[in-house]
């Protein structure tokens, strides 16, 4: 199945770089505010899930531009074609295709392909993680103020703005340093390479972070919400890192949880 995923990942990876020559003449509506999506982004989607669908036509999909179907199966492929799609509208080079298998409930494969750096990323639970085809490990960093975290700030849904805030503000004055690239599936595979220490957003979709979190998790580390527990991929309230870091982000994040924020999207 992984292999089927990376065929499919990287025909995307095709279409997106050939589209990246001329960003200038796609067409791109907007879903809602701050929110786009571009010629690229369906006809990735769509080459991806012809890919699968043709191996496996009992498997159910959700993707980011094309919703829900089938989701009854026991097999369901979460995709986002294009995560990090306004950096891609800008040429700003920080965006990927994000692929995940969940299996009667349970994430068991992962693809995260960066079609810019040709940077292929792999996870098959029980069996770790990898960054094209050498083994990758979360970091061995033990302190969190010693620690290089990435986050996504809110641009859509303003809510939970202040919130979020204010959890910034705190990791800001307990870490090295704060990074906001663009790309959660992308931020989360970071932290399986070791290239961050950990991760936290609020609000986010199944499809921007199920394939990084098996990543991460299958390369040692911790997924889970801001109270440390396992509703992440409903809720879309994400903290990973390693587990002394993951531990210590949890402690900092959680006083900052509303009730709200709780709620699964």
């Amino acid at each position: 199945m992984l292999s089927i995923a990376t065929k499919a990942a990287r025909k995307a990876g095709a279409i997106i770089n050939r589209a990246s020559q001329d960003v200038g003449s796609l067409t791109v509506q907007s879903k809602s505010y701050n929110d786009f999506v571009s010629d690229v982004d369906r006809a990735a989607e769509q080459a991806i899930i012809d890919i699968l669908k043709d191996a496996y036509p009992d498997h159910g999909f959700l993707g980011e531009e094309s919703g829900e179907s089938n989701q009854d199966a026991d097999n369901i492929w979460i995709i986002d074609p294009l995560d990090g799609t306004t950096n891609f509208l800008h040429s700003f080079p920080q965006y990927c295709i994000s692929i995940a298998l969940q299996q009667k409930g349970v994430l068991t494969q992962a693809v995260i392909y960066d079609p810019v750096r040709n940077d292929l990323f792999t996870a098959t639970k029980g069996r770790g993680a990898f960054l094209n085809d050498k083994r990758i490990r979360v970091t061995s960093r033990s302190k969190l103020q010693d620690s290089l975290i990435a986050t996504g700030f809110p641009f859509r849904d303003f809510t939970h703005l202040d919130t979020y805030l204010d959890m910034l503000k705190d990791m800001i004055k307990k870490t090295v340093g704060i990074r906001r690239p663009g790309s959660a599936a992308l931020d989360l595979a970071y932290v399986a390479a070791g290239w961050t220490d950990g991760f936290f957003e609020i609000n986010l979709s199944a499809w921007d972070i199920a394939a990084g979190g098996l990543l991460v998790q299958e390369a040692g580390g911790i997924v889970g919400d801001f109270e440390g527990n396992e509703s992440w991929l409903k809720t879309g309230n994400i903290v990973a890192g390693n587990p002394k870091i993951f531990a210590q982000m949890v402690q900092v994040l959680s006083p900052h949880l509303t009730e709200a924020l709780k709620t699964p999207k």
